[in-house]
């Protein structure tokens, strides 16, 4: 879905989607206890006697997690709050011990922010985020382990999580796709989530409702805990077209919370929609309003990286890129500084973006893997690129020279030199090999004077077959150019 009307029965339909992501923050403990967060541990292995809600356990606030959180407000360009509560969710699940969720209501520890997001069409949008606050995970049921009983673990109980509410302006599954791979960006960036969805430590909950274009906001229903950028697109086709149906057969869609079943590809419904008066928000009378200074928020500020959209629009304005190349290039931290590496080296940017993005992210991706495990370094590739823009070799041989290098771990220069790679560019030697050439084929010769202009591609392989590639493509077409007309 590249657009943001949808077909129907009766017209066109627009989808109106917000996104609450859920981020498990970067710690070595939980939000209100020292237990660790660990992933992968045995169940039930990282629980204090707070998580466990033990009678006359009180929650110690982690100075460490309101720190990532004041970290990730900035970095998503939002209002930091100087004063913030911590109040009670209260509903019954049993992998919730307490009967209720710590967590942040109507006085959050961020505010309203801004992000620009970059869409598959090469354009970017700015969706705007409501609000960022903290609040601690709930355990996990487990259903699969037992014919008739289900398994709590509470491992996952009390870690502390950033859930950053976005406005409802994302309007295609591509949008929502683009603004959670920005997050996950952004917040990796920062430190501040390792934004892993396959274990759990990021996941989403997608708000969608549909109406024709200039309507009201229609009747949204809610999908929980989507660990996938592609479960994600895969949930939104299928509940938009579901509630169009629903209205245009004359029903009225629910406010319900769904979930989505990835076997069966659909939503199906879990429970009718709570309103947040349902949850009897109130204070937490164990934990005091939490008042930052503006000394610890200038402190924090000062400690940010080079975020994600500076980063490519200073590749855009530095390295003359456009912005399809900046935007893969600063996908990652480490890719970026990787580029930045191979530029310093090479000194040509465009040709370094070219063989970063096309030949050696293209290598990874077909051996599965990732950059951090790369055969070649960036100094390595530079070389590389290096050897190219100083015409000791072709771009066409380089790509024999990476093919050694990516198994063998080689430098390009010693490549070279073991086989005898070096681009040939004495116009003596190269005109001595077009005379040659030009004496053993008489009749092309005659044809291309003849009009044939196409037969020069032949001449220009015919030379490069006969200096197995080494000769200089620019001075073999201006040396032959002279002499066959």
């Amino acid at each position: 879905m590249t657009h943001a009307l949808i077909k129907g029965e009766t017209g066109e339909w627009e989808m109106v989607i917000g996104l609450e992501v859920h981020a498990q923050v970067i710690a070595n403990s939980k939000l209100f206890s020292g237990a660790s967060i660990e992933f992968g541990a045995a169940p039930n292995t990282h629980v204090s006697l707070v998580d466990a809600a033990m009678p006359g356990m009180l929650p110690v606030l982690n100075q460490h997690v309101v720190e990532q959180g004041i970290k990730t407000g900035l970095g998503l360009k939002a209002q930091v709050n100087k004063y913030s509560v911590f109040a009670r969710k209260n509903y019954f699940y049993p992998d919730l011990p307490q009967g209720y969720q710590i967590s942040q209501s109507d006085h959050p520890i961020v505010g309203e922010g801004i992000i620009e997001v970059d869409l598959p069409d090469g354009s970017t949008k700015e969706i705007g985020i409501t609000r960022m606050h903290l609040e601690q995970d709930a355990g996990k049921s487990v259903h699969d382990m037992h014919p008739s009983k289900s398994y709590v673990d509470l491992n996952r109980s009390g870690s502390a999580l950033m859930e950053i509410v976005s406005e409802p302006d994302i309007r295609s599954a591509d949008e929502a796709a683009a603004y959670v791979n920005k997050i996950r960006m952004i917040l990796r960036y920062l430190g501040t989530c390792d934004g892993n969805m396959d274990e759990g430590s990021m996941r989403a909950d997608v708000n969608i409702s549909v109406r024709k274009p200039g309507d009201e906001y229609g009747t949204r229903a809610e999908i929980k805990n989507v660990n996938s950028i592609k479960a994600m697109t895969q949930a939104i086709g299928f509940e938009v077209n579901r509630q169009i149906d629903i209205i245009e057969d004359g029903g009225e869609v629910d406010q319900e919370t769904r979930l989505w079943d990835p076997v069966k590809l659909e939503t199906r419904a879990l429970r009718s929609k709570e309103d947040a008066h349902d949850y009897r928000y109130f204070p937490d009378p164990d934990l005091l309003p939490l008042e930052l200074t503006d000394e610890l928020i200038e402190r924090i500020k000062a400690t940010l990286p080079e975020l994600p959209d500076e980063k490519k629009h200073r590749f855009m304005n530095e390295f003359s890129l456009n912005a399809y190349d900046a935007s893969v290039l600063i996908a990652e931290q480490n890719r970026a500084a990787f580029y930045e590496t191979v530029v310093k080296t090479a000194g040509d940017a465009k040709l370094s973006a070219n063989w970063v993005i096309n030949e050696l992210l293209g290598a990874l991706n077909k051996a599965g893997k990732d950059l951090d495990d790369s055969p070649v370094i960036a100094e390595q590739l530079g070389q590389l690129v290096a050897r190219i823009v100083d015409n000791t070799i072709s771009g066409k041989i380089a790509k024999d020279v990476f093919a050694d290098m990516m198994e063998s771990g080689k430098d390009a220069d010693l490549i070279i030199d073991e086989k005898g790679l070096k681009q040939v560019t004495d116009t003596g030697a190269i005109e001595a090999i077009i005379d040659e050439v030009i004496v053993n084929n008489p009749d092309n010769v005659a044809a291309y004077r003849g009009g044939k202009d196409k037969l020069f591609g032949f001449f220009v392989g015919q030379v490069m077959k006969a200096s197995q590639g080494k000769a200089n493509p620019t001075i073999v077409n201006e040396l032959l150019k002279n002499k066959l007309s």
